[in-house]
């Protein structure tokens, strides 16, 4: 797997460095805002489970974890701008405050989409934690709820990453780090899939 890779954007020491300042941000934002029930860290399958683990494991207030999944990526490297909720919460998120953890946010259609899915079940308050932001993709405005708080990792630049629990085509999540792939690997691989699976639209 690390041949093909371009070049490592992120080590894994700077990727523990930052899971754990954004731990002390959460940390420090719970303990000075009262509530009556633990939130509730709910992870988007498949991309933020590693992210999830290191995060949830430095947060030192009674939480609850749920994962959701959605499908938005496919076996492409571009978002089919067509996100819907393919396994559901199974914990009741109503009146709680709900961290809702991501790998990346690119366009904000899906995470746009997670927001609205929780409001609907009943979220007192939404807030969003992402390992990468992709801020120069934006193609929706993403509106948190109550008193929500937007924290991220990093700002990642416009190419494809995988690594840390990010895929390209179900490879490389568990890569340490996070890095750019050859271009070369992009066809390869996608010469293996069903060309039905494959999205380019955005």
């Amino acid at each position: 797997m690390e041949d093909d890779i371009e070049s490592v954007v992120w080590s894994s020491g700077q990727i523990s460095d930052r899971v754990s300042e954004l731990a002390t941000e959460l940390n420090y934002d719970f303990s000075i805002e009262s509530t009556s029930s633990s939130p509730v860290f709910v992870g988007v399958a498949t991309g933020a489970f590693v992210f999830l683990s290191d995060l949830v494991r430095r947060i030192s207030f009674p939480i609850s974890v749920d994962l959701i999944r959605v499908s938005s990526y496919g076996f492409g490297t571009l978002s089919n701008g067509n996100p819907s909720i393919s396994s559901d919460l199974k914990l009741d998120v109503s009146a709680k405050h709900v961290v809702l953890v991501e790998d990346i946010v690119d366009t904000g259609n899906t995470l746009s989409r997670l927001i609205e899915h929780l409001k609907s079940k009943g979220a007192s308050s939404i807030s969003v934690c992402t390992f990468l932001d992709k801020p120069s993709r934006r193609k929706t405005v993403v509106k948190l709820v109550g008193k929500g708080k937007f924290y991220r990792g990093f700002e990642c630049p416009g190419y494809f990453v995988v690594g840390y629990g990010m895929d390209f085509a179900e490879r490389y999540r568990n890569l340490p780090y996070v890095g750019v792939l050859k271009p070369g690997c992009y066809q390869e691989v996608s010469e293996e899939l069903p060309k039905k699976k494959m999205h380019t639209s955005i």
